[in-house]
């Protein structure tokens, strides 16, 4: 590094400043008064006597370290730090996320992580920049720890325990003394609390504060993936009394206050095991020879009163989570099964968004505002495809004709700038001890298609209304469900990737993006790469957030979206709700620094819900796959790493990690631009999307994962 010229200070006060820039410079370096003085241009002996002085009120206030006599380094503390993220590899090193964008990332070997853990916020120091560019530091303060309970498997010794975590991010193992053990037997799972991590210390010092159960136990394994994310299990006691005294009754008051919509034709279309119906379609022509199509949502609002401890619960949860064999709902059963349920042949409290439509799917007039409806018919999604698909049944013409508004609403969604993708959804088939039997994928058919499109509808029309142009000079602050555009190097290396199976995007403006990812999920739509290029492409989008500030939602296509729609299970459409109201009532704009942070809480308590979902549907693909050890499958690479290839079972949809040292037959290495690794000296190559034969090796539930052994490629 080359050194730094500098000039005198300008005045006293500033010595002390310029002697730790200084040091700063070059954190290594080992400096006495009179190296600093020439370094920093000092002459005069009585200014270099000032030097030496303060150089030990520096030490003094902790910022070097007087290392024998009159010579002194910078302390870590002391030097120019980066506040950031840790994002913790299985190796042990880390890379730090600065908190500030424009800044790169920080690679910490492993001997410098300082007892820091995966999520924690840290100040990190610079030690040197290589000729690639690459960033590498030391953390030198862990500023807030991200958690500090973790679950994992208790290891019995005579006078203590270790608890080995489950999270293969944590650094090291739980050390737990025979007094905080609690009622935990050896090989039990646990939820560990650390209570203290001295410097220098190999191991965590804790506690056991619950009990969850031997592994492999279904109880056990959900509860344990719940509590290792930091979700619920059961609503406090407090709760659910406050829900029971909530008064459900529907007054003649309250009807009067409200869109009175009993008499008109309605019905909702759900899952055949959804117990929460939070949102009913109503129809009914007009005399104009127009439609008049209402979208109804639970008044959720209506009985979560803003600040109440209720409210409070809900916010904190933020949305309902959905594992494999359960729902952990926001709302207690009494609201979210019974009083905002729209259960058919009930009086019921909505929150509506009426349409006057024409068979195009036009809107001429819409209307947003409270109502009272009476659901007519529950669907099951499969009855209403029944009746779209025969032509017959009750209802059977209503929804023929809200069936062709919804694929004109699309073709119009798809003509300005929506992107379909093909999302397959895994489903288990469970016993009754929640053991998965069979493993199926959830098809998405016109009926599922129409209630999302009205939905969609709902949404954005809600989301214009309070945004569109015209109000710009009373703008209102608002939650938007925002998508920003995809980033232009993800891009470049998706359409790469896809130009190996002989597809292409146009990579040249976000209209070209939208309309070629639609041709390319047409083209790949029943062929064997279909599900790896979708789920590529899902990647390299943009993940949509909750914000006040709206830029638009890139893959829907729609300058102005929100969450309106499903209040029984996420917390900002109950706050959409609300400041729609208060609007409605001619309210001025909300607290917007506030709103800010509610939105950034909401999509932080999703992205978490989702990590809880996705591990649940791991845990149960690896136990599905137990007793299958040894047999042989046909897959498909799905992913590509410095470590190994991951393949997907075509039959089962289970992925597995085949080892790279486990590949004898040549010495391969990862080419992350080619997504494949590839043999030095044969030059095979396996790349993202080929084809290939593999066994089952190992079904390790305890890391949810599968090890598999390549047979041929």
């Amino acid at each position: 590094m080359a050194k730094r010229k500098y000039q005198p200070p300008s005045s006293i006060k500033n010595y002390s400043k310029a002697i730790l820039d200084l040091f700063r410079s070059e954190p290594s370096k080992i400096f006495n008064y009179k190296q600093i003085s020439k370094r920093l241009n000092i002459t005069k002996p009585s200014v270099r006597k000032i030097v030496s002085k303060i150089l030990y009120e520096l030490a003094d206030e902790g910022k070097l370290e007087e290392i024998d006599l009159g010579r002194f380094i910078i302390t870590k503390r002391a030097r120019e730090v980066i506040l950031g993220t840790v994002d913790m590899t299985a190796s042990g090193a880390a890379y730090i996320v600065p908190l500030d964008d424009r800044l790169d990332d920080v690679y910490v070997s492993s001997n410098h992580t300082a007892n820091a853990m995966h999520g924690d916020e840290v100040e990190v120091a610079i030690l040197k920049v290589k000729k690639s560019g690459k960033v590498e530091g030391e953390i030198v303060h862990i500023v807030k720890r991200s958690k500090v309970e973790f679950v994992g498997t208790v290891q019995m010794n005579k006078n203590f325990a270790f608890v080995i975590p489950d999270d293969r991010k944590v650094p090291a193992d739980i050390y737990i003394d025979k007094d905080k053990l609690g009622k935990a037997k050896d090989g039990e799972k646990v939820v560990a609390k650390i209570t203290d991590w001295p410097e220098g210390a190999k191991n965590p010092f804790g506690v056991i504060i619950k009990v969850l159960g031997m592994p492999g136990d279904n109880e056990t394994e959900m509860h344990s993936i719940l509590a290792e994310y930091g979700l619920p299990i059961h609503f406090p006691k407090k709760i659910l009394d406050a829900a029971d005294k909530i008064d459900t009754k529907i007054t003649k008051e309250e009807i009067k206050l409200r869109r009175d919509m009993r008499e008109v034709t309605t019905f909702t279309i759900d899952p055949y095991d959804a117990k929460d119906f939070d949102d009913a379609i109503s129809y009914q022509e007009l005399e104009n020879g127009k439609m008049e199509i209402g979208v109804h949502i639970a008044d959720v609002a209506h009985y979560l009163k803003e600040g109440s401890p209720l409210d409070k619960e809900a916010y904190e949860r933020g949305t309902s989570v959905y594992l494999v064999d359960r729902v952990i709902p926001m709302l207690p059963e009494v609201l979210s099964n019974f009083a905002c349920s729209l259960r058919p042949n009930e009086d019921k409290l909505c929150f509506s968004a009426v349409f006057e439509m024409d068979k195009e799917g036009n809107v001429s007039n819409e209307w947003f505002g409270r109502t009272v409806i009476h659901s007519d018919r529950r669907f099951t999604y499969e009855e209403a495809q029944e009746r779209i698909e025969s032509g017959e049944g009750d209802f059977s013409e209503i929804i023929l004709k809200l069936n062709g508004i919804a694929k004109n609403l699309r073709k119009e969604r798809f003509k300005h700038g929506s992107i379909d993708f093909h999302q397959l959804e895994v489903k288990f088939e469970l016993d009754k001890d929640g053991k998965p039997i069979g493993v199926f994928l959830k098809e998405q058919k016109d009926a599922h298609q129409l209630i999302e499109d009205f939905m969609l509808l709902a949404n954005r029309k809600v989301a214009a209304f309070i945004g569109q142009e015209k109000q710009k000079a009373s703008k209102k602050a608002f939650v938007y469900r925002i998508h920003e555009s995809p980033d232009p190097e993800k891009l470049e290396l998706f359409a790469g990737f896809i130009k190996k199976f002989g597809y292409g995007i146009d990579t040249t403006s976000p209209k070209g993006v939208s309309r070629t990812m639609n041709k390319l999920m047409e083209d790949v739509k029943g062929k064997g790469e279909e599900q790896l290029i979708s789920q590529l492409a899902i990647r390299t989008m943009s993940k949509a957030v909750y914000s006040t500030d709206n830029v638009g939602h890139y893959g829907l296509g729609f300058k102005y979206y929100t969450h309106f729609t499903s209040p029984i299970r996420r917390y900002p459409d109950v706050m959409v709700h609300r400041l729609l109201q208060h609007y409605l009532d001619g309210g001025k704009s909300a607290n917007e620094e506030l709103l800010s942070e509610q939105c950034k809480y909401a999509s932080d308590r999703e992205k978490l819900a989702a990590e809880a979902e996705r591990a649940s549907i791991k845990y149960k693909q690896v136990e599905f796959m137990k007793d299958k050890i040894g047999e042989i499958y046909t897959g498909v690479i799905s992913g590509v790493s410095d470590f190994g290839i991951f393949v997907e079972i075509v039959e089962t949809k289970c992925e597995g990690l085949v080892r790279l040292k486990a590949l004898t037959d040549d010495y391969y290495f990862y080419d992350e631009k080619d997504f494949a690794v590839k043999g030095k000296r044969k030059g095979n190559v396996l790349r993202m999307g080929d084809e290939v034969t593999i066994k089952v090796l190992k079904a390790d539930l305890t890391k949810k994962q599968l090890d598999f052994d390549l047979i041929d490629y």
